[in-house]
């Protein structure tokens, strides 16, 4: 496991007070563990949103020491990282902006697109909307089938080196995919689906970004809010929400399995003196080749709530009994 720069107290479980650190893959960005994800906010999939508050809860989470946002062009046709863009005016330095390419809305819905000149424009809206003259980290959203990878990485090449970003990172990508990327451009991190409920990436995708330096963002790390412990029964979702078709953890039996882990997190969370999903945070930025995990939030409150997790650790005893409640729940 990971602990962060102090090994010794995290060791103890000891609270730093501090957002703990940690540099992205090869990467000279040194990303809190604890990083905001803004699918939320684009208002368009997981409830209302309202942008006054949510650029209050940007900015509390800047406060609270969480430097990297991750946002995406899709998140709300750009709504996301217009947003984004709005908050952190006159915070640029403080921020890692993180965003993609790749997944480009049309009227019937989403489309993956990696061609060349869709890529360019793309860059170009993303820069506007988030009102900065450079991306920190531009990641490549999904693999696109009918466009060859190697014409998509040869327009981003140009396009790094035309200084409109500094890193390139990939998101849903597997092991040999992202060795296709790594044969033509510098690759410093993946963004997959990971958390309690959600492990497929620990059998190649994980050891596979380990062995070769490759930063990992968790996406999805409280798992649509299961693993907070606020549901009590299965939510009825708005119409539009987009939880139950991207996640599967309200379905039976994940959803039993599911509230009976929580229920372990539950217990070592309330033995700190921490919110449950401070604890499903924490099992996640200690696994072994994660450098942050990503949280989202609609309000300040719950920025606050999110960041405090990377301001402490669980101790090994602890992470090893969540770990061990998973395996017995779900080989059962």
């Amino acid at each position: 496991m990971i602990y962060g720069a102090i090994v010794s107290a995290h060791m103890l479980g000891e609270v730093d007070c501090i957002m703990r650190r940690q540099y992205l893959g090869s990467s000279d960005l040194h990303v809190s563990v604890v990083g905001l994800g803004t699918w939320a906010i684009g208002g368009d999939f997981w409830g209302e949103t309202d942008d006054a508050q949510s650029m209050q809860a940007i900015q509390t989470a800047l406060d609270s020491g969480i430097n990297l946002i991750d946002t995406a062009p899709a998140y709300g046709a750009g709504h996301a990282e217009t947003v984004v863009g709005k908050a952190i005016a006159g915070r640029r330095d403080e921020v890692v902006i993180a965003t993609k390419c790749g997944v480009v809305r049309t009227k019937d819905g989403f489309e993956r697109n990696l061609k060349p000149e869709s890529v360019r424009q793309e860059v170009e809206d993303s820069l506007r909307r988030l009102q900065t003259d450079v991306i920190d980290l531009y990641q490549i959203h999904w693999p696109d089938v009918d466009t060859p990878l190697e014409d998509t990485l040869a327009a981003l090449k140009d396009l790094q080196q035309q200084g409109k970003f500094r890193y390139l990172g990939v998101s849903n990508f597997g092991p040999e995919l992202m060795e296709q990327v790594m044969r033509e451009m510098d690759l410093v991190s993946l963004q997959p689906q990971y958390s309690l409920l959600q492990r497929d990436i620990e059998q190649e995708t994980l050891p596979f970004c380990r062995r070769h330096n490759i930063g990992v963002l968790s996406y999805g790390s409280l798992a649509a809010g299961v693993l907070t412990g606020k549901f009590k029964e299965r939510p009825a979702f708005a119409e539009g929400d987009q939880r139950y078709h991207f996640y599967p953890f309200f379905e039976e039996p994940l959803w039993s399995q599911a509230q009976e882990l929580v229920g372990v997190l539950r217990e070592i969370a309330e033995s700190r003196g921490k919110p449950t999903a401070q604890a499903a945070i924490n099992w996640v930025v200690q696994q072994d080749g994660i450098t942050s995990a990503l949280v989202g939030c609609k309000t300040p409150d719950q920025a606050r709530q999110n960041a405090a997790a990377g301001t402490w650790t669980l101790t090994d005893e602890e992470w090893q009994i969540i770990d061990g409640a998973y395996r017995r729940i779900f080989s059962s």
